[in-house]
């Protein structure tokens, strides 16, 4: 027997809008994009939901998730209408790990200390040297 696993609301005007609008937005490689809050509130066929529709488009989450940012909301002055219209912006890959892409961190670092083991005769001679003299000279294990 199948196991029946349930969406929320927000998760599913948040799923719709990425398949719907956002995906569309990438494939056109536009810089921005608009979302209705009318037009996700009759394509999901809800009912009185309005409120949680502009709270899910505008949510911490939704921008995360899809490396957004909030670009503009137009609107009522409550925020609350089917009239609502959020515009997105992307953001840079390096922007959404705390500044850093971890990977490029990894090799912009990678072969740092290069100059001093070659000095020091090689990685593996400096290891050698260092375990010889772990314990301090003339004293053993």
């Amino acid at each position: 027997m199948p196991i029946a696993v349930s969406i929320s609301d927000s998760d599913l005007v948040r799923k719709h809008a990425s398949e719907v609008y956002l995906s569309a937005a990438r494939r056109k490689r536009s810089e921005t994009f608009s979302v209705n809050v009318g037009a996700v509130h009759k394509a999901l066929h809800l009912n009185n939901r309005v409120p949680l529709v502009c709270a899910a488009l505008s949510s911490k989450k939704f921008l995360t998730e899809n490396r957004l940012r909030l670009v503009s909301k137009t609107g009522p002055p409550s925020g609350q209408s089917t009239t609502v219209t959020f515009t997105y912006g992307f953001v840079a890959k390096e922007k959404t790990d705390k500044g850093v892409d971890r990977l490029e961190a990894w090799k912009r670092l990678r072969g740092a200390l290069k100059d001093v083991f070659a000095e020091l005769g090689g990685g593996e001679n400096f290891i050698r040297s260092e375990r010889a003299n772990f314990y301090g000279p003339g004293k053993d294990r």
